[in-house]
């Protein structure tokens, strides 16, 4: 039995964690019209985008990376970022390809008593729609538990196979 499918649901978990703190941030901040130092700044949101990345490709016998990346893979695998690159020089796992600003419009708001209100009392929020964040939220938590059950399985087999 291969050991792989723990580096498989690590890389998972990983990348559901990050989606996580992505999606709490962006509900943390849904009415920040300012930022840190009380600048007017509207909060963009933030949006996380996963790459799958395969052992076997469907080019097989493809180094994933760049060329110039040279590992010593003799003595086992190389874990790198949640990635497990193999002595073959695959790798597999998911991983975060990219956190980005969302391009969706800013929520203009009527509220005349806010402070940052223009002279027609329309204010501009975050494009943060809270509810479309928490279905994120609990689908990212389903992801995650998928992924520990999976590791959880895999211990109870070997475990089992090693009393055979």
């Amino acid at each position: 039995m291969s050991f792989d499918i723990f580096d498989i649901a690590g890389s998972g978990m990983h990348a559901q964690r990050v989606m996580m703190d992505t999606v709490s941030s962006n509900i943390a901040n849904a009415n920040t019209t300012r930022n840190a130092k009380g600048e007017r700044e509207v909060y963009t949101k933030k949006e996380v985008t996963f790459k799958a990345v395969y052992k076997d490709s469907l080019r097989p016998k493809t180094p994933t990376g760049s060329h110039d990346v040279q590992m010593d893979l003799i003595n086992g695998p190389y874990l790198r970022g949640r990635v497990v690159f193999q002595e073959d020089g695959m790798a597999q796992g998911v991983m975060v390809d990219e956190i980005r600003e969302s391009e969706n419009p800013y929520r203009m708001v009527y509220d005349p008593t806010h402070p940052d209100a223009d002279e027609n009392g329309m204010v501009q929020l975050p494009n943060v729609n809270v509810v479309e964040e928490m279905v994120n939220m609990v689908n990212a938590s389903k992801a995650y538990e998928a992924n520990v059950t999976i590791a959880q399985t895999t211990k109870t087999m070997i475990q089992s196979a090693l009393q055979i």
